[in-house]
């Protein structure tokens, strides 16, 4: 065999190798969107029209579908469509839900030591999850504000979903 022969075929092998392994995440999984604007649209490819324009790096959005380069997502508010897989990350943030102030506390139990009111639509890092509560970190301004929410007042993350 040539070396550009055997060089191709490592190429594909790899190549082959790389996209079987990206196809065996789980779906629907979480995730967050790499980029401050990333465009949301109608169909999986760059010829369908956008829909939306997400303005947030970080936002957390939920994959529900893969076709080649594309993942099909869905946010907090039910929003789907299509974006390009190099625009979301597996970094994992969670979005307050709807309803009312939800309370953070200083520790994963309902009475534990209230830390901050937080209001639906509010961005967080997700650090872990015990049981029924989940911890996670907000960035308010300089500070960074970190404590414990019901896993029930937070979307982005699944009902008996293990996060360390």
């Amino acid at each position: 065999m040539s070396l550009v022969f055997r060089a191709l075929l490592v190429f594909l092998i790899f190549g082959a190798a790389a996209e079987a392994a990206e196809k065996t995440d789980p779906l629907p999984r979480f995730a967050s969107l790499r980029a401050d604007t990333v465009n949301l649209r109608t169909g999986p490819g760059s010829r369908y029209p956008i829909e939306w324009v997400y303005r947030k790096k970080g936002y957390p959005v939920e994959i529900i579908a893969e076709r080649d380069q594309w993942r099909q997502v869905r946010d907090w508010q039910g929003t789907e469509g299509w974006v390009q897989q190099r625009m979301v990350t597996g970094i994992r943030n969670v979005v307050i839900n709807k309803g009312a102030q939800r309370t953070m506390r200083a520790d994963a139990a309902a009475n534990a030591s209230p830390i901050a009111k937080l209001d639906p639509g509010v961005i967080a890092k997700l650090v872990e999850c015990r049981d029924t509560f989940c911890r996670i970190q907000i960035q308010n301004g300089k500070d960074e504000i970190k404590g414990w929410l019901a896993r029930g007042d937070l979307w982005g993350v699944y009902p008996n979903e293990v996060i360390h």
